[in-house]
């Protein structure tokens, strides 16, 4: 760090400021972030079944969050592990905070189930109790639960020759207290819902009329049960410690990783669901039985599992859903009959999914797979999703004599094991699979395809912010970047010979790598910021990414701010940067996007002494998050964009309609709050504007005739 630097950062230090007052916790930026996913599901202006998937993703994402993180702070907490977090607070200090927020957030979840109920049933569409149905509808749920229900399910006595029985995790189950004859003790039996049978039964007819499955289940207990009296019943569901964690001296990653998935599954009970009408008998028993915090018990009148709401969103009612989207396939490898090489080596190109189809990633890889002239394909896989056309073409390639290696990413978090089912099938085609580094997760987003030329072997590459994954490419914003660049291609295939044989590079031509340089490649950058703001040069650092968490770049940061760096950062979740804050980051501006697609793309630009945007801005993408794990503990990359026309592309488009965009905005307050920024009338929305502008990859007249207002910008583009 040089002296204006050191300068800055002095300015920034805020003296002797508790790191309360300079970072917010990551935890409870979180659940923030969770807040208005779930604001997203009280959206009025948005259709009901969207409404209701919102409230399931929010549901999903607080489950995911007791999984890993309140189980990690419990874990930490069991073993008087005292290490405090950005902001100060240990680990007993983040659950006691984290707690109230989650029973606050679950609560109000309910309550937007209860207003949607009764916003659906006004179109047809009821979440019902049995007793609201008729004569004729309850008789067929009564025959559907003898005909398809009964055979699956299994009554389990507890008593001391039947010990209690294992829950798995998210497992929901029904206990029943029951009693046969008068001097008979009371008997308690267990029903678990089996994961295989719909959450929620569809009553035939024209009215979409559903019923979740443990109401049956309780409503036709009699049927389990003849001859018994049915006292009592308590619905209940159990999450448990999800996390995996690797063994450095571990032998075979693939053997550990399978005994890990199956400890997954039978992990430390975290948090423990009951029926606010649980039978007393049956919650000391399973309060008892599962040994969670008393503060990890939540009760509740209304619908236990919300996350199974998304099943209710199939029902073909378009009217109640977003208008249908269909991505554009891009234009320039159209204008080449289909020949992606041929684009590529004509120009650079980069699409941006969804609004441009993951189509072309994958005909990338088909098209490399069945060319003769292709040599070698090289791969790097953290999500590949259940049906992978990215897969196929590996081991087409393969099957064709092409010499294909994938780096298989195992601790891809839930995705383990459908990673180790596609990493036996890629070996049993031929291809080699590499599973990268014991202790750094390989998350670059890299294919690297060589090319038999009249030339010479010519390299094409494909740099990704987001995974192979080609559902997840329907819902994630993100951008794929593909280019012939000698340069670029030598530094990837240094970065599959460092992943896959351990050979550090020793230095690059173009791009930077995690753990080895990236941060530093960050800092530098903002460091330059710093420097051209100190001399009087205009001065500014557009990013976007998902989440910023790296004290070391949060303070980078704040120097640049007190140097006079004007900072716009486009955070979708945890932010754990203040921003605003006077004599801290009054120069910083964080916003939140949060809408019908998912923000995903990573992009960093640099205003490089001239105003913000300009053709002198230095652009880059990049697969990391401004995270710790992604800076220190994984394998990343950051691509520099010297292409022109790819350059202004995602400055000019991308990132500028980011930065305009208010109808899907939350701005970050000082306090670490976010407020809804102007909807409606004289505001701008990111998403309409990319599904109905002309595609990134046009044919140069596009990106003018699509241009982003950049008036609404304050000041002008040079």
């Amino acid at each position: 760090m040089d002296v204006l630097t050191q300068g800055a950062a002095e300015r920034a230090d805020g003296g002797s400021a508790a790191p309360a007052e300079r970072y917010v916790n990551r935890e409870l930026s979180w659940l923030s972030f969770n807040r208005r996913v779930l604001a997203e599901a009280e959206n009025e202006r948005y259709p009901l079944l969207e409404r209701l998937r919102f409230l399931s993703i929010s549901a999903s994402n607080l489950d995911e969050f007791t999984m890993i993180r309140i189980a990690g702070l419990e874990g930490q907490a069991t073993r008087g592990i005292e290490t405090t977090a950005i902001d100060g607070l240990d680990p007993r200090q983040q659950l006691a905070a984290i707690r109230e927020q989650v029973l606050a957030l679950d609560s109000r979840q309910q309550r937007t189930l209860e207003t949607l109920r009764g916003l659906l049933a006004e179109q047809g569409i009821l979440i019902a109790e049995i007793d609201e149905l008729d004569e004729c509808q309850r008789d067929w749920l009564e025959t559907y639960f003898t005909t398809d229900i009964l055979p699956l399910i299994t009554p389990q006595a507890i008593d001391p020759s039947h010990p209690f029985p294992f829950v798995a995790n998210l497992g929901m189950g029904v206990l029943f207290r029951l009693k046969r004859g008068k001097r008979q003790p009371d008997l308690v039996e267990m029903v678990l819902i089996p994961s295989g049978a719909p959450r929620f039964v569809r009553v035939p007819g024209e009215e979409a009329i559903y019923v979740a499955i443990e109401k049956l289940i309780v409503r036709y207990a009699d049927q389990l049960f003849p001859g018994f009296r049915i006292l009592g019943d308590g619905l209940f569901r159990v999450l448990r410690d999800s996390d995996i964690e690797v063994e450095e001296e571990a032998e075979d990653l693939v053997r550990l990783f399978r005994t890990a998935i199956q400890r997954r599954r039978r992990g430390r009970a975290v948090l423990l669901e009951l029926d606010e009408d649980c039978d007393p008998a049956a919650e000391a028993l399973l309060r008892e039985q599962f040994d969670v915090d008393t503060a990890m018990v939540t009760k509740t009148a209304g619908m236990l599992g919300l996350r199974h709401l998304s099943a209710i969103c199939a029902e073909p009612r378009p009217d109640l859903k977003f208008a249908p989207f269909a991505s554009r396939y891009p234009e320039r490898i159209l204008a080449h009959d289909g020949d992606c090489f041929s684009a590529i080596r004509e120009k650079d190109i980069v699409i941006q999914h969804p609004y441009e189809s993951f189509e072309v990633v994958v005909d990338f890889l088909h098209q490399a797979a069945i060319d003769p002239a292709v040599v070698s394909i090289k791969q790097t896989l953290y999500r590949a999703g259940d049906q992978s056309p990215v897969i196929a073409a590996l081991i087409d390639a393969a099957q064709t004599g092409k010499a294909v290696t994938a780096v298989v990413e195992l601790k891809a978090r839930f995705d383990e094991e459908r990673n180790l089912q596609w990493a036996a099938e890629l070996e049993r085609a031929g291809v080699q699979v590499i599973y990268g580094f014991m202790d750094w997760k390989t998350h670059a987003k890299v294919s690297l395809v060589v090319r038999r030329e009249e030339e010479g072997y010519r390299t094409y590459c494909h740099f990704g912010t987001g995974n192979y994954h080609p559902i997840n490419a329907r819902i994630y914003t993100d951008l794929s970047y593909f280019t012939a660049d000698p340069a670029l291609g030598r530094d990837a295939a240094k970065l599959f010979n460092f992943v896959t044989g351990y050979v550090e590079p020793r230095s690059t031509e173009c791009l930077a790598i995690s753990p080895l340089g990236l941060k530093q490649k960050l800092f530098e950058l903002i460091d330059r910021e710093i420097e051209n703001a100190c001399a009087g040069k205009p001065a500014g650092i557009w990013a976007k990414v998902n989440a910023i968490t790296h004290s070391e770049l949060i303070d980078r940061l704040y120097a640049a701010s007190a140097a006079g760096v004007e900072i716009q950062l486009v955070v979708r979740g945890i932010c754990c940067l203040r921003a605003g804050v006077p004599g801290l980051s009054e120069n910083i501006e964080v916003k939140s996007i949060i809408g019908r697609f998912l923000e995903h793309s990573r992009v960093w630009a640099f205003a490089n002494g001239h105003r913000l945007p300009s053709k002198h801005a230095a652009v880059y993408l990049t697969s990391a998050d401004a995270m710790s794990r992604n800076l220190d503990r994984r394998v990343e990359v950051l691509v520099p964009l010297a292409n022109k026309t790819v350059h202004d592309q995602v400055l000019e488009q991308v990132m500028l309609a980011n930065i305009l965009d208010t109808e899907q905005s939350w701005q970050l307050q000082p306090d670490g709050e976010y407020t809804r920024m102007r909807m409606g009338e004289g505001g701008f929305n990111c998403h309409d504007y990319f599904m109905s502008n002309p595609s990134l990859s046009g044919r140069g007249a596009a990106l003018k005739a699509g241009a982003v207002p950049k008036l609404r910008l304050e000041g002008t583009a040079e």
